[in-house]
């Protein structure tokens, strides 16, 4: 008599859970699957290089501080600073050279021993082939070195799956307001 209750137990709970994760995929089809590599196309290495203008003054700033500590401002370093942007991308160092996006994010002044940023950005294409596209950065960026490198984790658009570096490279830099232009190289493997 046991055993069959067992069995009768055992059998009604498998039809419930049955029965549960049918009711939760109404059109049948399961939640994930695994695709063959195949079906992303051949990856790809790509090299970006571009200007970067952080214009912190004047009456149109493409930056804005948006929030500080109560320290910030006796900070050598402004710790606790959160500036967002919306910065022009252009192929020259000249502002007026070709447009070809922005960087749009935010950055944070992350040490309270040196000029350091958190950055949280994405390059956004606005032309040519990767119009719509955009890159995702997230790391740190030491202002004064020479060159810093910051991982690009990830991408959409015909950067999908984007994995890779940006080495930032001071151009100019306004001490009096704090504007700056930065070249940036580039580097991601994308499908």
């Amino acid at each position: 008599m046991a055993a069959k209750t067992f069995l009768l137990f055992l059998f009604l709970s498998f039809s419930l859970v049955i029965s549960l994760a049918h009711a939760a995929k109404p059109d049948g089809q399961p939640f994930s699957r695994t695709l063959p590599p195949q079906k992303l196309g051949k990856e790809k290495l790509s090299h970006f290089r571009f200007y970067f203008h952080d214009t912190v003054s004047g009456s149109n700033p493409s930056a804005v501080r948006v929030a500080e500590a109560a320290a910030t401002n006796a900070s050598t370093t402004g710790f606790g600073l959160v500036a967002v942007m919306d910065n022009p991308l252009t192929v020259g160092p000249q502002l007026s050279s070709k447009l070809i996006g922005r960087a749009q994010g935010m950055y944070a002044s992350a040490s309270q021993t040196e000029l350091s940023f958190l950055m949280l950005f994405n390059f956004a294409f606005t032309e040519g082939k990767y119009n719509g596209s955009n890159l995702s950065v997230l790391g740190r960026n030491g202002v004064l070195s020479g060159v810093r490198e910051m991982p690009i984790v990830g991408g959409s658009g015909l950067l999908r799956f984007a994995r890779g570096y940006a080495q930032a490279t001071t151009q100019e830099r306004d001490v009096n307001t704090g504007d700056a232009v930065v070249e940036y190289n580039v580097y991601v493997f994308h499908y």
